[in-house]
């Protein structure tokens, strides 16, 4: 089975971190997740780990506690910062850039996370898997994400959550407005209906690119902002 490459690491620490990804661990994980439901309170896992109460995961967790003590280290591992930052109070002088002008460009609503303005927009249909709901939450979501670079320009990246009808004539948006289209994959093997992820990176005027990704997001079956 084919890995993906390690992300947001130091260099100096991949090979260290693909040392200790063993194909024993592998076959432990596939096994694990072909064979147990998701029958516990991940939320309250996820909470308790934050708060380093692994004593406390006992109780709660049972079979996945190696799991998720496992994601657990090699988050940190990775040095993956497990606090939200702060919201801003004042978004658009912190930015540097205008959000509640991207905001109204992309008919959405975006929140700052330290200097990066992002967007979660979710799909309009259900996304089912093995006969359960997915919810947007569980990365479904198209991710489009704002860091400021100066005089009013933006690096963006992110990507689109889309069905096999869309690709085309998002990446045809994407491209006539100078955006990259970076990559595209799938994440699932039998989810309802087939999704694709197509990522994407600019580094132009912040306003500009945010018209070149609502010709994108005006191709696809979205949620629509209130």
């Amino acid at each position: 089975m084919d890995r993906p490459e390690p992300l947001a690491l130091h260099e100096d620490r991949v090979a260290d971190l693909r040392a200790r990804w063993t194909p024993e661990a592998t076959a432990a994980a596939v096994a694990f997740l072909e064979s147990r439901p998701l029958n516990y309170d991940l939320p309250k896992m996820v909470g308790l780990i934050e708060k380093g109460r692994y004593g406390d995961l006992v109780g709660v967790s049972g079979d996945p506690l190696d799991e998720l003590l496992a994601i657990h280290d090699a988050l940190a591992f990775s040095k993956t910062p497990f606090a939200a930052s702060a919201p801003s109070s004042n978004p658009t002088s912190d930015s540097g850039i205008d959000t509640k002008q991207l905001d109204q460009t992309l008919a959405q609503s975006g929140k700052l996370n330290g200097v990066v303005y992002q967007f979660s927009i979710a799909r309009a249909e259900k996304t089912m898997d093995n006969g359960m709901e997915v919810p947007a939450s569980m990365g479904l979501a198209t991710a489009i994400n704002f860091q400021p670079t100066g005089s009013g320009k933006a690096a963006i990246t992110g990507d689109f959550v889309l069905v096999g009808s869309e690709v085309n004539p998002v990446i045809k948006a994407l491209r006539e407005n100078g955006i990259e289209v970076t990559a595209l994959h799938s994440h699932m093997l039998t989810e309802t209906p087939r999704l694709f992820f197509m990522h994407f990176w600019a580094n132009d005027d912040a306003q500009k690119l945010a018209h070149g990704l609502r010709a994108a997001l005006d191709k696809m079956n979205i949620v629509k902002a209130h």
